[in-house]
């Protein structure tokens, strides 16, 4: 129990830098050539490192709160239908 709140806090916390600090991302790490490509000309590398960043957040949440497990079966549900218990 202990451990899930420390490891959503974790990846929550980096889901927030990614947020916050995304233009250093960018600087420091380069863009993405497909999210140029495919989620506009010159902001694209900015709004995935944005989205990533939310996702981290939100999966960090669900492993505080304990639903990370239940999430993930009904995402295998959904992607390989038959493997959920």
């Amino acid at each position: 129990m202990i451990s899930n709140i420390l490891w959503g806090l974790v990846v929550g916390g980096v889901g927030f830098l990614l947020s916050w600090k995304t233009e250093w991302f960018v600087y420091n790490f380069g863009r993405m050539a497909w999210a140029e490509k495919y989620l506009g000309s010159d902001g694209g590398t900015r709004l995935a490192t944005k989205f990533i960043g939310f996702l981290a957040i939100a999966a960090g949440l669900m492993l505080i709160t304990g639903l990370f497990d239940n999430f993930m079966n009904w995402f295998a549900g959904i992607i390989v239908p038959g493997s959920n218990r």
